[in-house]
C-alpha cells in the first residue's frame, strides 16, 4: 500500500513552534517512528509553506497513491484550491490536525477540505497520523 503524508504552512517548525500545542518532536523524528510501526507500507511525506505546491503535489499523487493523509494547517480554513484540489483526485484523503481545532479561534472551525475528505481526525496530537494510517488497512 503507498500513502502520502503532506503537509502545510509551519509544520516544518515541528519540535520548536508551541510545543505545548504541537509537541516536542520533530515531523522527521514523526515520520521514522511510523516507518518503524508500519514497515509493509511504502510510506512517503511532502511538506510546503506554499499553497500552490501543496495544490501540484496533491495532483500529482491523486491519481496513483492507496491514500493521502493531509495536514494543510491553517490553508485548511482559507484555501478553496486546496479544497478543490481534494475533490478533483480519485485517492482518498483523510484531514489530520493535531491540535483540536474546534477549541481553538473560531476562524479554525471551517474546513475547506472536510467535505470532500474520507474523514477528519483533529486533537489526538502527533497520534492523529498513525491513526489515520490505520483508517486506510
Amino acid at each position: 500500500m503507498k500513502l502520502i503524508i503532506i503537509n502545510g504552512p509551519n509544520l516544518n517548525l515541528l519540535g520548536k513552534r508551541e510545543p505545548e500545542i504541537y509537541g516536542s518532536d520533530t515531523f522527521e523524528d514523526v515520520f521514522k517512528s511510523l516507518q518503524t510501526k508500519f514497515p509493509t507500507l511504502e510510506l512517503s511525506y511532502y511538506q510546503s509553506n506554499i499553497e500552490g505546491e501543496i495544490i501540484d503535489k496533491l495532483h500529482e499523487v491523486g491519481f496513483d497513491y492507496d491514500g493521502i493523509i493531509l495536514n494543510a494547517a491553517a490553508y485548511t480554513h482559507t484555501s478553496i484550491g486546496i479544497g478543490d484540489a481534494v475533490k478533483g483526485v480519485e485517492t482518498p484523503v483523510v484531514e489530520v490536525h493535531i491540535s483540536n481545532v474546534h477549541a481553538r479561534e473560531e476562524f479554525r472551525h471551517t474546513s475547506y477540505i472536510a467535505p470532500n475528505a474520507k474523514g477528519v481526525l483533529f486533537g489526538f496530537g502527533i497520534k492523529g497520523y498513525e491513526l489515520a494510517i490505520e483508517s486506510f488497512l
